[in-house]
């Protein structure tokens, strides 16, 4: 999870990542914010996100995103 942080930090280090729970909802993160997030992921992470995972509920907080990395991992 610190590394995940350490990521999204990289693209707005102003929020704090560990209770904000609607970087989508509140629109944070933008569209471009989120194509170059997932690409960080899955270099890092090694897994593969499809559009399919590409919902609100995926990215709408950190641990909603480290949940969906340890989904894929787990595949």
């Amino acid at each position: 999870m610190e590394e995940l942080l350490e990521i999204l930090e990289s693209f707005h280090p102003e929020v704090d990542y560990e209770t904000e729970d609607g970087l989508i909802d509140k629109k944070i993160f933008d569209s471009f914010d989120i194509v170059s997030i997932v690409g960080e992921l899955m270099d890092h992470f090694d897994v593969e996100i499809n559009a399919e995972h590409m919902v609100p509920e995926n990215f709408n907080s950190a641990e909603a995103i480290w949940n969906l990395i340890e989904r894929l991992q787990d595949e």
